[in-house]
């Protein structure tokens, strides 16, 4: 084990654990961004006393930790299960077939964030549990998340309104129209099932999603024909095919398989954001794991040439893609491996391009158009209040995102892999430096985080997502904007 291989929940002290030698960086953000950088401070002495009498509790008891993060995630199904209400779709999908609780808005919430925060002390106790010597066979844990993925995909998706603006893009698609171009407001019309139920700022947003999401959406839509419930099944259906999926790749090529799926596949904190709320940051992640894989374990000029593709197909789904591409060539740009980036680059960009054929340059306009959002709980919001101006903003946080990156990056060992620090590092940064991001966008970080060591970040990429989840489950009704 290596200096800095400790995981954020294994308590100092624990047999066989190794202290982190790493020296303090200064802080340069806020306390999450501070500690998770590895500067010392009231917020991570707090939080490693909490953890430290917390990991030698009940709570790293394998079987105690399973069954709250299964209750954790049955509250959220349950919040499903009783749509409509004030944290779901107004819709209802093939199992969601309890009493709605339409009237009683604080009690839906109150079962969602224990659900969430139940979630968060299953994932914890889990890993917990892992550092103290549990290994479970990772192949009995995909098998339990795909009974939970096939039945949430069949509830009403919790916690935004995304299904039902990618349910409307792909029938734009499907009808022979521009999803990049037309809004659903314009082509559908107010009396349409899709325009129904979607969220009030996507009925006047063209798509913001690349070509392979819009391809998606319309293959969804061509299932589903007029009936906007079918397509938004057929979309979930799909979404935990994908995270299944993504498990099955990270017990085949992790170093270690038990933490990739505790962390992926059986992590009860993204199967609520990604699996039940159906987002297509699912298959950017999908995407991005494949690439860093495929950097990491095949060489040679057909192995760059894959990841150039997988990297453009990534990218195809969601910009934020770009992170980890960005991420990988950092590495590689300090071994001085000029011909192997540009090679990448080359072909991702390639790739794009004939994704992107079909649509034209005006496909980038909404995606252009979409950095000028900010968002609470994002400090940039508050700037921005104060009268900071948004182009300002777009100059700062990209420097202050590269800037904690560099922390992050310096606080993990030097002996890992760039290939994998580096992507989790970026979009670690991103997470939390950036002026619009939700539960979701966390996706890729934690795909990322699969392959790293055991290191202190886990902690706080938990915090920063089951924050961000009590933030901004709402289930669309009181959307800021596109998402």
């Amino acid at each position: 084990m290596t200096r800095a291989s400790i995981d954020s929940a294994e308590p100092p002290g624990a047999p066989g654990s190794v202290q982190s030698a790493e020296p303090n960086a200064t802080a340069v953000t806020s306390a999450p961004v501070v500690a998770g950088a590895g500067a010392t401070g009231l917020v991570e002495r707090l939080m490693s006393t909490v953890i430290r009498k917390l990991s030698w509790s009940r709570l790293a008891n394998p079987r105690v930790a399973v069954t709250i993060a299964g209750i954790g995630l049955l509250f959220g199904a349950f919040v499903g299960a009783t749509a409509p209400n004030n944290a779901t779709l107004q819709i209802r999908l093939p199992l969601t077939v309890l009493p709605s609780l339409h009237h009683y808005t604080i009690l839906t919430m109150a079962i969602l964030y224990v659900g969430d925060i139940l979630a968060c002390l299953g994932l914890a106790g889990m890993l917990w549990a892992h550092s103290q010597g549990w290994r479970p066979n990772p192949w009995h844990l995909l098998a339990a998340s795909a009974a939970v993925v096939a039945v949430m995909v069949s509830l009403t998706p919790v916690g935004s309104s995304d299904t039902a603006s990618y349910a409307a893009f792909g029938r734009i698609a499907a009808l022979g129209g521009n999803p990049y171009d037309k809004t659903p407001a314009q082509f559908l019309g107010h009396h349409s099932e899709y325009y129904q139920v979607i969220g009030h700022i996507w009925k006047h947003q063209p798509s913001v999603y690349g070509p392979i999401a819009t391809g998606v959406q319309h293959f969804a839509a061509l299932i589903g024909g007029p009936h906007v419930i079918t397509t938004i099944w057929v979309l979930m259906v799909l979404n935990g095919m994908v995270f299944i999926g993504t498990g099955w790749l990270l017990i085949k090529t992790s170093d270690d398989p038990v933490r990739a799926t505790l962390l992926w596949t059986a992590n009860p904190v993204i199967i609520q954001q990604l699996v039940g709320g159906g987002h297509l940051d699912t298959f950017v992640a999908a995407g991005c794991i494949c690439a860093i894989q495929v950097a990491r374990r095949v060489s040679g000029r057909w192995g760059d040439v894959l990841t150039g593709v997988l990297i453009g197909l990534a990218c195809g789904v969601k910009a934020n893609a770009v992170l980890v591409a960005v991420g990988l060539a950092f590495p590689m740009l300090r071994r001085h491996e000029w011909l192997r980036v540009s090679r990448i680059a080359a072909v991702s960009l390639a790739t794009l391009a004939l994704l992107y054929a079909h649509y034209g340059l005006r496909a980038l306009k909404p995606l252009i158009g979409g950095s000028q959002w900010v968002i609470l709980p994002s400090p940039w919001r508050f700037a921005q209040m104060l009268g900071l101006p948004t182009t300002a903003i777009n100059i700062m946080w990209p420097i202050a995102m590269i800037v904690v990156a560099w922390l992050v990056y310096q606080r993990i060992s030097s002996d890992q892999p760039g290939e994998v620090v580096a992507p989790f590092a970026l979009t670690y940064a991103w997470i939390v430096v950036a002026p619009w991001v939700f539960p979701w966008y966390t996706a890729i970080t934690w795909a990322a985080l699969t392959q790293v060591p055991r290191n202190r970040m886990t902690r706080w990429v938990t915090i920063v997502t089951v924050l961000l989840a009590l933030w901004h489950s709402s289930g669309g009704q009181a959307a800021t904007g596109p998402v």
